[in-house]
């Protein structure tokens, strides 16, 4: 298999185990994937009236599906690094795509190596390297794809010359140049003069597409993987469903545009506008509910749900390999986003600003029995097709998965906290109240156009399920009263009936951020004894 790895994994987390708990022959498979930009709600077993995911409420049979999971920013890059870091952006500090991640973070795959894993990657991460230490011509700096330290890259699909697209040639497909164009539709397909033009197939077929051909080189990789004798540990990155969105043929058409439910929005472009001065310039005339042709905003999310289906059936045969292999029991499985998207919702596509279409999300976790009942006293069925309702969030992943790998303790940076009392059906000993998330949008135009200076271009919100208080540093605040508007349709922020409310949130934010900060060793001090450390 053509592999290139991502770069050295030098030591750089004094406050992390050197070793787990478990020999590394005894640590459980690690199958982390990812699906960029779908929403929370689009599951089957979430309720949704379109979507069809039975592979993936499968996987929630088996482990827990976490019905209040949030981004912790977006778009990609910045969501990515809290994923991969444990970290919020107050702290990571790359708050967009683009901007560098600090060398000196430890992340989930360096500490994986610590636990003597050999980390994957099969697509991307979207890490934007730090430029210290750096020759000036290193392409590296001219490009935010770079993967994150710590793993080994398979195939990125950033580039032409993929394995993807090796294989598209040897089928006999031409290659464009750039090979987005493979996304673009069947010329001439019949039916297609009849519908909106994101409902006719790619050129490319589904078993030669994107997300099949990334599940045939993962299924490659676990069996590599599984004669070395050691456990697997493998992130798999999907594009879909992220645009561009067009579906292969047998998934273009699967949903039927005039099935889909109305966007979340307004009466008028004019009623989201009047949300916050900031939406003038993210919302789109275009987009909005007194626009004169709806057809073409359905049929993209009658194909965003045919790219769901399309990976849904990938993670099947994925699953079903595993088994077939007889490493399924022994394989952690973490299905997950990196943000949601708008569709339209507020009359704004994409993933930005506040809202739940951008920051809600699925996570689905599924761990061997031995691993997540070791040690404990639950009966063995504890955490199998349970619905979780307390507020999770991306950077809690990092900390559970490192703990199931057998991790002593996880690095101190990470912001978030392991899920595994609830993958065994324990109470943790304490839970959050609600969900936190940022957007920076420093390098939008609206920044200039609203008059802000760089650091002013930032939000920062507290979820709780009634309310949501949205801070920006340099404008108006938000407050949304969910109770009674859970479409967020409408700012309370100037109500003087709303103030005690979005105070008490207000308050909840300042002291998560205060007890969140920069606390790497924060936690120890130097006496004429030696150092001492506070136990967290």
């Amino acid at each position: 298999m053509n592999t290139s790895t991502s770069g050295p994994t030098p030591d750089r987390s004094p406050d992390t185990a050197a070793v787990g708990t478990e020999p590394a022959s005894r640590r459980p498979n690690v199958l982390f994937i990812t699906a960029d930009q779908w929403r929370g709600e689009y599951l089957s077993c979430a309720g949704h009236p379109l979507a069809d995911t039975p592979n993936i409420d499968a996987l929630a049979a088996e482990g827990v599906r976490f019905a209040r999971h949030y981004s912790n920013a977006a778009p990609c890059g910045p969501s990515r690094a809290s994923l991969l870091t444990g970290m919020y952006a107050m702290n990571h500090r790359s708050v967009a795509n683009g901007t560098p991640l600090d060398s000196r973070r430890t992340n989930l795959a360096l500490e994986a190596r610590r636990l003597g894993y050999r980390p994957w990657v099969l697509g991307y991460t979207d890490t934007s390297v730090d430029p210290r230490g750096l020759s000036p011509d290193d392409p590296r700096l001219r490009t935010y794809e770079t993967v994150m330290d710590g793993f080994e890259a398979i195939d990125r699909f950033t580039e032409v010359d993929t394995l993807w697209t090796r294989r598209l040639e040897e089928e006999g497909l031409e290659v464009p140049d750039p090979f987005w164009e493979l996304f673009r539709a069947r010329p001439d397909y019949p039916g297609a003069e009849n519908h909106a033009d994101t409902w006719a197939p790619t050129v490319v077929p589904a078993e030669l597409s994107q997300t099949s051909v990334l599940t045939d080189l993962a299924m490659e990789l676990i069996d590599e993987e599984g004669r070395s004798g050691r456990p697997f540990f493998l992130h798999l990155s999907y594009l879909a469903p992220h645009p561009p969105w067009r579906a292969p043929e047998g998934y273009h058409d699967l949903f039927d545009a005039a099935d889909v439910p109305p966007p979340k929005r307004g009466a008028s472009l004019a009623d989201d506008l009047a949300l916050h001065p900031v939406m003038e310039h993210f919302a789109r005339p275009r987009f909005a509910a007194d626009a004169a042709d709806q057809s073409w905003q359905r049929q993209c999310t009658a194909t965003y749900l045919g790219l769901m289906k399309l990976v849904d059936d990938n993670l099947g045969r994925l699953f079903g390999h595993l088994r077939h292999r007889g490493m399924w029991e022994d394989t952690l499985v973490v299905f997950t986003s990196d943000h949601g998207e708008q569709m339209f919702d507020h009359a704004m596509l994409g993933k930005s600003l506040w809202f739940e279409s951008s920051y809600h999300i699925p996570l689905v976790i599924r761990g061997p029995q031995r691993v997540r009942l070791a040690g404990s006293e639950s009966p063995p069925d504890a955490g199998i097709g349970v619905v979780n309702e307390e507020f999770t969030e991306n950077v809690d992943i990092m900390p559970t998965i490192l703990e199931l790998c057998g991790a002593e303790r996880v690095p101190r940076q990470c912001d978030g906290l392991s899920l595994t009392p609830f993958l065994d059906g324990r109470a943790p000993r304490r839970w959050r109240e609600g969900a936190h998330w940022e957007f920076d949008f420093r390098w939008h135009p609206a920044r200039r156009r609203l008059g802000l200076g760089p650091d002013e271009a930032a939000l920062a919100v507290y979820r709780t399920p009634d309310a949501k208080y949205v801070h920006f540093a340099g404008l108006p605040p938000v407050f949304h009263d969910l109770g009674a508007d859970p479409d967020e349709l409408v700012n309370r922020a100037s109500d003087s009936g709303a103030a005690g409310a979005m105070l008490d949130l207000a308050s909840e934010m300042l002291s998560l951020r205060m007890t969140r900060a920069e606390r790497t060793l924060s936690h120890m001090r130097y006496t004429p004894g030696g150092p001492e450390y506070i136990d967290p």
